[in-house]
C-alpha cells in the first residue's frame, strides 16, 4: 500500500514540473501601419521632398542672381577706374595698360555701352597748357582703347586740365593722383555684359 504521506509531494511535483513546461503564450502579432497610413506618409514624403527641391532651385536662383549683380558691379568698377600718367606726358603707362585691356574686354561684350574719357592734370603749368594735356591724355586712352577693334565712335573725350583736382596739396603725391583720365559711362551702364572669363 502506498504512504498518503508520499503521495501529496509527488502530486505536487508533478503538478510543478507541468507547469514548468508549459510554453509561454505566443507573442501578440504586430500589427503594421494601414494601407491608408502608408499611402498618408507616402503623401506626405512626397510634399516635403517637392518643398525641399523647391527650397534648393530658390537658393540656387537667388546665388545666381547675386553673382550675376557681383559680376556685372565689378565690371562696372573696372569700366570707371581711373588711369595716371607720368608728368607732363600723354604716354600710357604699363600700369595704366592692364587696366584699359579689362575695360576694352568689357566694352568688347557690351556694345551698348559708350565712355566719356576725362583728361587731367596737376596744376604745375598755365592753364591753357594743361588743359591742352589733359585732351591728349584724353585722345591717348581712346586710341588705346579703338586698337582693340573698338568703334571711336563709342568715346568721347573731354579736358578738365587742372579745374577739378582728385587731390589738394602742392606736391609729388597729389599731383600723381591729378595726373589721370577718369571714365564715365554715358550709355549702355545697364547693358554691361561682363566677359566670361572673368569669373
Amino acid at each position: 500500500m502506498i504512504d498518503r504521506r508520499f503521495i501529496l509531494p509527488v502530486l505536487v511535483a508533478s503538478l510543478w514540473l507541468a507547469a514548468c513546461r508549459r510554453d509561454p503564450p505566443p507573442a501578440p502579432a504586430p500589427t503594421g501601419p494601414s494601407a491608408e497610413e502608408l499611402e498618408a506618409q507616402r503623401r506626405r514624403d512626397s510634399i516635403a521632398a517637392a518643398e525641399a527641391a523647391a527650397r534648393a532651385a530658390a537658393e540656387r536662383e537667388a546665388a545666381a542672381r547675386a553673382e550675376a549683380e557681383r559680376r556685372m558691379a565689378a565690371a562696372r568698377a573696372a569700366l570707371e577706374e581711373m588711369i595716371y600718367f607720368d608728368y607732363d606726358e600723354s604716354a600710357i603707362r604699363t600700369d595704366a595698360e592692364r587696366v584699359l585691356r579689362q575695360k576694352a574686354e568689357i566694352l568688347r561684350t557690351s556694345p551698348a555701352v559708350m565712355l566719356r574719357v576725362e583728361g587731367h592734370a596737376d596744376e604745375r603749368g598755365s592753364t591753357e597748357y594743361n588743359l591742352a594735356l589733359g585732351n591728349r591724355r584724353a585722345e591717348s586712352v581712346r586710341a588705346f582703347l579703338t586698337n582693340f577693334g573698338l568703334g571711336a565712335n563709342r568715346f568721347s573725350i573731354t579736358s578738365y586740365g587742372e579745374e577739378r583736382p582728385l587731390a589738394s596739396g602742392s606736391n609729388e603725391a597729389a599731383w600723381a593722383r591729378n595726373r589721370r583720365a577718369e571714365f564715365v559711362i554715358t550709355a549702355g551702364a545697364d547693358q554691361i555684359t561682363p566677359p566670361a572669363n572673368d569669373r
